[in-house]
């Protein structure tokens, strides 16, 4: 191989990259579309009743970080996450859920999912737990956390 054919593969890799990572770190992400929620507004919103807020992150990652408080911990991997969440919700679709992960890339692909299960108030926390292009994230912005030990 050629200087100039390592050359090109190493600007896709850099690119290909750089894709991956700012999907990753959700960098484009905004709280401020319809539907969505910073993570104080929707530790608000839980606190007061307004919403149901669902940590939809992994066991590990609760164990690490603790879980929002004012969350249930619900993990999306779950086969019975819809019947999970409408044992939060009373059995009811129609309660405003708002859904936090680590950096909002999983809650908005679960809110799309939740919306084609006939939900009809799903909310998404973009900036997540860990911060992402919406804001900084629930555990920078110094939110209470509850311990998760299972």
């Amino acid at each position: 191989m050629t200087r100039r054919g390592f050359g090109v593969l190493g600007a896709a890799a850099l690119v290909g990259g750089t894709v991956m990572a700012a999907r990753w770190f959700n960098i484009t992400a905004d709280a401020s579309g319809e539907g969505m929620l910073s993570a104080p507004d929707a530790h608000d919103a839980a606190h007061s009743g307004e919403i149901v807020l669902v940590d939809i992150r992994r066991p590990d990652e609760w164990t690490r970080t603790g879980v929002g408080a004012g969350a249930v911990p619900i993990d999306m991997r779950r086969a019975d996450f819809i019947d999970a969440l409408l044992s939060e919700t009373g059995g009811r679709a129609d309660v405003p859920v708002a859904l936090i992960c680590a950096r909002g890339v999983r809650s908005r692909k679960m809110s799309q999912r939740l919306m084609a299960a006939a939900f009809t108030t799903i909310i998404d926390v973009p900036e997540g737990m860990l911060g992402s292009g919406a804001g900084p994230g629930w555990l920078k912005r110094g939110l209470p956390v509850v311990a998760w030990t299972g």
